[in-house]
């Protein structure tokens, strides 16, 4: 059995996490600087208020009446929409930022290090099968499923929001690839239809949320359905050449509880990962950004 890990993207030019505390991070992408709400980052800033507010381009004010909404605060020069690019082994992806009433820009930076685990493990596969199939399902603004179509896989897309499709497709755009299936479409549904068909898949990415809402308003609760998720992507997944890829982010799940999960849901599967994701400020406080168990047939 793999030990924890605890796993950074490597330095990319595009993003940086500037500072965090005070349940606030402070982060440039592009040419932007950004302050947004951050609930792990229970400590102390290092940088002082009057320093983030001259450095931020746009801050994130949540909105009174609401836990989740809010409004940005921004400076004259502030771009929206504006874009930022991710070039790394053999990755060369270009990524629409935006942004939105939920605080979130359109992108993950944490994820980039599963980016490269996805296009290094289907370069692999495609030793073997000549255009893995690869399922991405809470696929949001499309990162993960850029990165396996750029390495040459049949992709297909799954999310619920029609209007987040739209921005992966943008994204599919600006980097220059093509052919990317799109389902708007509840995960768990699809899923179970996938089983009854037959079908098979050489890779499988989930990144579900703590609570969502279908496109018929299909309720989804993590806790509530995640292991019977997993079960039903147990069976969609290829046994010979293959690779899956989970990722939670929702306060109180911990690592221990997902690899317990994959554990009871896959065996002892090869060449497994799991731990946490985390990116660390200058000041080299390191901020937690979801945990992740992943495995593949080969490295």
């Amino acid at each position: 059995m793999a030990d924890i890990q605890l796993i950074t993207p490597r330095a990319w030019s595009e993003y940086e996490l500037i500072d965090s505390g005070n349940f606030q991070k402070l982060e440039r992408f592009g040419e932007f600087i950004l302050a947004r709400p951050e609930p792990q980052a229970i400590w102390d800033k290092s940088l002082s208020d009057a320093d983030w507010e001259r450095r931020a381009h746009a801050i994130f004010r949540r909105d009174r009446q609401s836990p989740e909404r809010g409004d940005w605060q921004t400076t004259p020069d502030m771009r929206d929409p504006w874009y930022v690019k991710f070039q790394q082994d053999g990755l060369n992806l270009k990524f629409k930022l935006a942004l939105t009433t939920f605080k979130h820009v359109g992108l993950f930076p944490e994820q980039a290090d599963n980016w490269v685990f996805i296009h290094d493990r289907i370069k692999t596969i495609s030793e073997n099968v000549a255009r893995p199939k690869v399922l991405n399902l809470f696929a949001y603004t499309g990162g993960a499923s850029l990165a396996a179509r750029q390495a040459g896989a049949d992709v297909t897309h799954v999310d619920a929001v029609k209007p987040v499709i739209s921005w992966a497709r943008e994204n599919m755009d600006h980097s220059e690839l093509d052919n990317i299936r799109w389902v708007v479409e509840d995960a768990v549904k699809f899923v179970r239809r996938e089983v009854r068909r037959g079908n098979k898949y050489n890779g499988i990415i989930l990144d579900p949320p703590a609570y969502g809402r279908g496109p018929d308003g299909e309720k989804w609760v993590l806790e509530e359905q995640l292991n019977d998720l997993l079960k039903s992507c147990a069976d969609l997944l290829d046994r010979t050449d293959f690779f899956f890829i989970i990722n939670l982010y929702s306060l109180g799940f911990s690592s221990l509880i997902l690899e317990n999960l994959m554990q009871q849901t896959f065996g002892n599967v090869p060449n497994s990962e799991w731990g946490e994701l985390f990116v660390a400020d200058q000041a080299h406080k390191r901020l937690p950004l979801g945990v992740f168990y992943r495995f593949a047939s080969s490295l």
